[in-house]
C-alpha cells in the first residue's frame, strides 16, 4: 500500500496512547490531591514499565493488541504530570518553583531525544524487542530510587536540615488534603474564567505538542525523502533545547516574581511567549526548503513552547492549590482530547492533501487565538 495511503491508519496508531490517557488524568488528579504524588506516581510507572516491555509481543500478535496495549500504557503515565505538579509545590516555594518545574520538565524533554535517538539504533542492532525491554527495565530500575528516596511532603523527610524545612515553609501557603470521602468542587470549579483559561491553554499546548511528537520524524521523511534514522537526529535536536530553554523560561519566571512583578503578569507574560512564539515558527516552517531550516523552525516551535511550562501549567497551584491535581486532570484530559484530534488529524490532512502545511497553519490559528483568551481571563491570585 502506498505511503499515503498508510498516513490515516498511522495517526490512529500514534494516537493509541491518548486514548487511555485521557481516562486516567481526572482520576490520577483526584487520587494525588487525596494520597499524594509518590504513591499514585509509582504505580503509574510500574504499570507503564509492563506495558512497554508486551508491547512487541502485542504487535506481532494482531493491531488490536498493539492498540490496546498502547492505550495502556497512556493510561498509566496520565498519572504522572498530576503527580508531579502536586509533589513540587510542596517541597518548593512559589518563587522557586517555576525553576524546579523547568529542570523537572527538562527530564522529561530529554527521555524523548534518548528515546528517538536509541529507538532506531536499537532496533536496528538488537531487534525490534531490545529497545522495549532496555525501557522497561529502566523503568522499574527508576521505581526502586523513587520508592526509596522520595517523600511527598519534606517534614516526612529525614534528609532535610530544620533551616532548609522552614526556608521551603515560609515561601508556600499549607494546604491540607482532602478528607475522607470528600470530592473535589467540579462545577465550582468549572464556573470561573480563570480554570477555562487553563483548560484551553492545555488543548492548544497538547495539541502542537502532540503534532510534533508523533510527526516529526514522518514530516521529514515525506517533505525532504528523509531516511527515518536521519530523521530521528533532526527530530530529536528541538527536544534537546526545549529542556534548557524550559529551565530559562523556569529561572525568568523566578526572576520576575522574587523582582516583584505580580503572579498574574508572569504568568501571562510567559504563557504569551509559550503561544506566540510556536505559532510564528509554525507559519515559517511553510516555507521552509531544506530539513536543516526546518529543524529551526521546529526547535524555535519547540523551544519557545516550553515557556508554557512556567505559565498554564503553574498556573493550577495558583488558583486551586487544595484542588490542583483534581485541576490538572480536568485540563490533562481536555488537552488529550486535543491531542487525539491533532494526532488523528494530522494523518488525515496528509492523506487527502498530501503536505503538513494545512495543518500547521490551523495549529498556528489555534496558538493565536488562545493567548488572546488567556490573556483576557487567566489570573495568578487564589480563585478557590
Amino acid at each position: 500500500m502506498p505511503e499515503r495511503l498508510n498516513s490515516s491508519f498511522l495517526g490512529i496508531v500514534q494516537s493509541s496512547f491518548l486514548w487511555g490517557y485521557i481516562f486516567s488524568s481526572v482520576i490520577g488528579g483526584a487520587l494525588v490531591d487525596k494520597y499524594g504524588g509518590k504513591r499514585v506516581i509509582a504505580w503509574g510507572v510500574f504499570l507503564w514499565s509492563l506495558a512497554t516491555l508486551v508491547t512487541p509481543w502485542a504487535a506481532n500478535h494482531s493491531t488490536m493488541s498493539l492498540l490496546v496495549a498502547r492505550a495502556f500504557f497512556g493510561l498509566a503515565e496520565g498519572v504522572a504530570m498530576p503527580s508531579m505538579n502536586l509533589i513540587l509545590s510542596r517541597w518548593f516555594p512559589c518563587n522557586e518553583r517555576a525553576t524546579a518545574v523547568g529542570l523537572s520538565m527538562g527530564g522529561f524533554h530529554l527521555g524523548n531525544v534518548v528515546g528517538l535517538v536509541l529507538t532506531p539504533i536499537a532496533m536496528s542492532s538488537i531487534g525490534l524487542t531490545g529497545p522495549f525491554v532496555l525501557f522497561s527495565f529502566l523503568g522499574l530500575l527508576w521505581l526502586t530510587m523513587w520508592t526509596v528516596q522520595v517523600t511527598n511532603d519534606p517534614q516526612e523527610s529525614r534528609s532535610i536540615s530544620n533551616s532548609e524545612l522552614r526556608l521551603i515553609q515560609a515561601g508556600k501557603s499549607n494546604v491540607p488534603p482532602l478528607k475522607n470521602g470528600e470530592l473535589p468542587p467540579l462545577r465550582l470549579l468549572l464556573s470561573k474564567m480563570p480554570t477555562w483559561a487553563i483548560i484551553f491553554a492545555n488543548m492548544t499546548n497538547n495539541w502542537g505538542y502532540f503534532v510534533l511528537l508523533s510527526w516529526m520524524p514522518v514530516y521529514f521523511k515525506t517533505v525532504f525523502n528523509v531516511n527515518l534514522k536521519q530523521a530521528a537526529w533532526f527530530s530529536a535536536v528541538p527536544w534537546g533545547t526545549m529542556a534548557f530553554s524550559g529551565f530559562v523560561a523556569g529561572a525568568a519566571s523566578d526572576y520576575l516574581i522574587k523582582a516583584g512583578y505580580s503572579l498574574t503578569f508572569v504568568r501571562k507574560v510567559m504563557q504569551s511567549i509559550g503561544f506566540i512564539g510556536p505559532g510564528l515558527a509554525l507559519l515559517c516552517l511553510n516555507y521552509a526548503k531544506s530539513p536543516a531550516v526546518a529543524s529551526v523552525y521546529i526547535t524555535l516551535a519547540l523551544s519557545l513552547s516550553s515557556f508554557s511550562q512556567a505559565g498554564f501549567l503553574l498556573n493550577m497551584q495558583d488558583i486551586a492549590p487544595q484542588y490542583a491535581g483534581f485541576l490538572h486532570g480536568i485540563s490533562n484530559s481536555a488537552g488529550t482530547l486535543a491531542a487525539i484530534i491533532s494526532t488523528i488529524g494530522t494523518g488525515y490532512f496528509v492523506q487527502w492533501l498530501g503536505s503538513f502545511q494545512a495543518f500547521l497553519t490551523v495549529t498556528a490559528g489555534l496558538y493565536f487565538v488562545t493567548a488572546i483568551f488567556w490573556n483576557l481571563f487567566a489570573t495568578g491570585e487564589r480563585v478557590f
